[in-house]
């Protein structure tokens, strides 16, 4: 099963973000992003929908719930 952190840096590499960039996009630090691709925290509810606007992907796709 792959882990959210996996999708998570899946995802913002496909939209050829950085990580500073994504930090930025949802008002972060990039430490504090850093930690949710390094599986350390998870994002709380409403940062994981801020995720997905930023990202354009859906939280079914990020908790791995569709292919």
């Amino acid at each position: 099963m792959i882990d959210f952190s996996d999708l998570l840096k899946q995802a913002r590499t496909d939209k050829g973000y950085t990580q500073k960039k994504v930090a930025e996009l949802l008002n972060l630090s990039e430490s504090g992003y850093a930690h949710w691709e390094q599986g350390r925290t998870e994002p709380s509810i409403d940062m994981l929908r801020k995720i997905c606007i930023a990202l354009d992907v859906s939280s079914d796709y990020l908790l791995n719930l569709v292919d």
